[in-house]
């Protein structure tokens, strides 16, 4: 028997219709429908079916022909998807009543006893959790990519030293390296964040059914594990209400765009006349149509503002969440479309970004000719005062009013004579002129975790042996 490959002309009755005398309108079944989204589940429903009807004929409940029946047309209804020739049908609602629906097109009798001891309920949510196991799978290894990439472009920049900011203002000399790292770092605990949500993800809500289980002799062990779950979620009730893993899924994206957009508006501003330390390569930039000069970092502004989406995402779906009566609500259909973009979203930011990554350099000398300004070698010079015995803040004190001569003076730190130092402090001496200077000053980091060099090879030597980065 063969699947029509063209919408039927006339409405069929509905799967669930048996109590009603009359269908829905067509304003209620445009409205109500969720087939124009949900079609992306169908490899995950029909892996849900086959691992249903495979657990119904073990437990005596369908015959081993029935199944085998549905598990043949499954895999034909599978390979129809695939290829484009399988027909969505909005009157059949959603992607489990098209593949039931079509499954019986096919197979006949059989296929009307796939629904046993399960409902849309379980079924969609099972679904989900598969869809978002996967794609946690797929975002993890575009954050790896992402990673590799700012690995390999610190690499690229061994003992450049840039203005490290806070307030937006210049504070203390920094080695390049040490600053991607810290975007590394950043994006390792998105990883961590997804990876424990896959934990929590991993539970089969398949056999709770409706909301109440089944007195059916069902074996909800063997499907969970048939699906690759750590086990059957306990309570059926929680198995067909719970979001919390789309919400924790979502609520994971959001901080990852966060750190996403940071890292886009860190590198936008580089990229500006006014700062120029960073280029970007023509192949991951764009032009004006009316000033012919412009050179925009567009993929890393798209960034920026595709974070607000993300964000915008996990907010719909908190407020959709508020206040759902126990257990299944139809509002709960409308979870889906959020999570889609979410994920495509956040997919979209970490492969751009990457590939961002690999197509910039930076501007040595424009950077080294930058960095005299804004005393950043100020706290080297109170932590000098500090190993002469004197307490941090009248150091503090001293090196302020070391700073204000210099503005006076029109001139750096490192430029003041012996004599003008001590006139602020006999403490003062010969020596001090290791502490000055942003090349001095980054020498003289040393505790675990800072700037200093040895530091931040051992930072880069963890990243590179973690990441598995050859050469």
């Amino acid at each position: 028997m063969q699947i029509s490959t063209t919408a039927s002309a006339t409405k069929e009755a509905k799967l669930w219709g048996g109590r009603f005398e009359e269908s829905v309108t067509e304003t209620v079944e445009k409205f109500t429908e969720s087939i124009s989204f949900d079609k992306a589940l169908y490899k995950h429903d029909i892996m849900g079916s086959r691992a249903h009807a495979s657990m119904l004929a073990r437990q005596g409940l369908i015959s081993e022909s029935d199944a085998d029946s549905i598990l043949k047309g499954l895999d034909e209804i599978e390979m129809l998807i695939d290829n484009g020739t399988f027909v969505w049908r909005t009157d059949r609602e959603d992607v489990h009543m098209n593949i039931e629906a079509a499954l019986t097109d096919l197979v006949g009798e059989a296929a009307k006893k796939l629904h046993t001891a399960r409902s849309r309920n379980d079924q969609v949510c099972t679904d989900l959790r598969l869809w978002c196991r996967d794609a946690i799978d797929n975002i993890l290894s575009r954050i790896k990519r992402l990673q590799v990439a700012l690995v390999m472009l610190a690499m690229k920049n061994e003992g450049l030293i840039v203005p490290g900011y806070t307030h937006l203002q210049r504070a203390q000399p920094v080695l390049l390296q040490h600053l991607l790292l810290a975007y590394v770092e950043q994006i390792e605990r998105d990883a961590g964040r997804l990876v424990d949500c896959r934990v929590r993800i991993n539970f089969c809500p398949l056999g709770a059914c409706a909301l109440a289980g089944t007195g059916l002799p069902i074996d909800r062990f063997m499907t969970s594990d048939a699906l690759g779950f750590t086990a059957p979620m306990r309570n059926s009730i929680d198995a067909v209400s719970d979001r919390d893993f789309v919400l924790e899924l979502l609520s994971a994206n959001s901080i990852t765009a966060i750190h996403l957009s940071r890292l886009g508006e860190e590198w936008v501003l580089w990229a500006s006349e006014e700062f120029g330390f960073l280029n970007p390569s023509d192949s991951v930039s764009t032009g004006s149509s009316i000033m012919p000069q412009k050179k925009n970092p567009d993929p890393m502004e798209l960034v920026r503002g595709k974070s607000a989406r993300v964000v915008g995402d996990l907010v719909s779906l908190l407020v959709l969440c508020k206040g759902l009566p126990q257990a299944y609500n139809r509002d709960l259909q409308e979870d889906k479309e959020p999570v889609f973009d979410s994920v495509k979203t956040i997919l979209g930011m970490l492969e751009v970004s990457a590939e961002f990554a690999q197509n910039v350099t930076f501007n040595w000398e424009r950077i080294k000719s930058a960095l005299p300004a804004g005393h950043l070698d100020a706290t080297t010079l109170a932590d000098y005062l500090v190993k002469k015995g004197m307490a941090f803040r009248t150091s503090h004190d001293i090196v302020g009013r070391s700073v204000a001569l210099c503005v006076t003076s029109n001139c750096q730190l490192q430029e003041l004579s012996l004599d003008e130092l001590r006139s602020i402090s006999p403490v003062f001496d010969e020596d001090v002129y290791e502490f000055l200077g942003v090349e001095n000053s980054v020498k003289k980091f040393s505790s675990y975790g800072s700037t200093g060099s040895e530091c931040v090879s051992d930072q880069l030597n963890y990243w590179v042996a973690k990441l598995g980065i050859n050469g």
